[in-house]
């Protein structure tokens, strides 16, 4: 039976053999500082776990988490859409609907357990001893990426790994330096993640 390749594997496959072949020098290194800043706002996914404060009405304030539809419910308010949306929109939308209630409530959202959407996770692939997705934490760091996924191969090129990373629309790569990092113990090879991050690590071919 012939296999399929979709155009997404495909591409996944001549990245990875590119990467695999490449040079450090062919990226820039990555920042080592990750510019949070100018990324797009965090947005509500399925699993969160947010906290909710209306001020003045602790009776009405509470800790969800984000259903698998996307939903959640809090005291005097049913089945609303969490998903997708920043956490300073849903404030405005439960403040909306608690005003039927409450005289000008003024509503606070936390993000206190991050999972997000694909989108926003960090995803690893190629010579990783676990590749996965992880959820995007503050202040994430290469080393907590590589300490999350149990670190590289025996076959891996680390120091060719590279990080795909889009912002402001346009989608850039740096060059790290894992090898460095994890074998080496040099700490100035550590960088910043941000949301969306895919960490490549190839395979070495000698």
């Amino acid at each position: 039976m012939n296999r399929v390749i979709t155009p997404v594997f495909a591409l996944l496959a001549a990245t990875l053999l590119a990467a695999g072949c490449a040079s450090t020098g062919d990226f820039a290194p990555a920042p080592a500082k990750a510019d949070i800043k100018g990324a797009p706002d965090y947005l509500i996914g399925p699993g969160d776990s947010l906290s909710i404060q209306v001020w003045r009405n602790p009776e009405v304030s509470t800790s969800v988490t984000v259903r698998p539809d996307g939903k959640i419910n809090t005291p005097l308010v049913d089945d609303m859409v969490a998903a997708n949306k920043t956490p300073t929109q849903l404030e405005r939308d439960l403040e909306k609907h608690l005003a039927k209630f409450i005289q000008d409530p003024i509503v606070t959202v936390m993000v206190t357990g991050f999972n997000g959407p694909y989108s926003q996770q960090i995803r690893v692939i190629g010579q990783a001893a676990k590749p996965q997705a992880l959820q995007y934490r503050e202040k994430m760091s290469l080393m907590d990426v590589m300490i999350a996924v149990g670190g590289i191969t025996d076959f891996a090129a680390g120091n060719k790994a590279t990080i795909v990373r889009t912002y402001g629309g346009k989608q850039q790569q740096f060059s790290v330096r894992l090898d460095d990092l994890i074998r080496g113990g040099d700490i100035s090879a550590n960088v910043e993640m941000m949301p969306g991050d895919v960490l490549i690590i190839p395979e070495s071919f000698f």
